[in-house]
């Protein structure tokens, strides 16, 4: 599984690569963290549960787009955690209504450079 560790504004934002589906899947905390500036991981969470638990009510599509996928934690160890693919996460930050959303957007969609460090790792 390739796996990578792309950085807006000094934040990490974390994917992995779906070989079988030929596209990459971001987490949702990492992008919930940075739209909101917001290093506190229970409020960030926390928010995620509050934002998921609205839009499931909204009937949006974007939550049944959420894929739960193993991705190392700050701690070192891997746990299942809410991803999204690339379209989804420019659904996401549209539920965010400020600045840092579209410069979040800017990056994630144009930059060539968002790609800052990559590997493989076997499960």
């Amino acid at each position: 599984m390739k796996v990578s560790i792309r950085f807006f504004n000094d934040r990490e934002v974390r994917a992995v690569w779906d070989d079988e589906h030929a596209k990459w899947w971001f987490s949702v905390l990492d992008i919930v963290g940075v739209l909101n500036e917001e290093n506190d991981y229970d409020k960030v969470r926390n928010y995620w549960k509050y934002l998921k638990a609205k839009l499931k009510k909204e009937q949006s599509q974007l939550v049944s787009a959420t894929t739960q996928l193993k991705l190392t934690a700050a701690d070192g160890k891997k746990y299942h955690t809410d991803t999204l693919d690339s379209s989804s996460v420019v659904e996401l930050a549209k539920h965010f209504p400020n600045n840092r959303a579209t410069k979040f957007l800017d990056w994630f969609l144009y930059s060539d450079t968002s790609i800052d460090y990559s590997y493989y790792y076997e499960e």
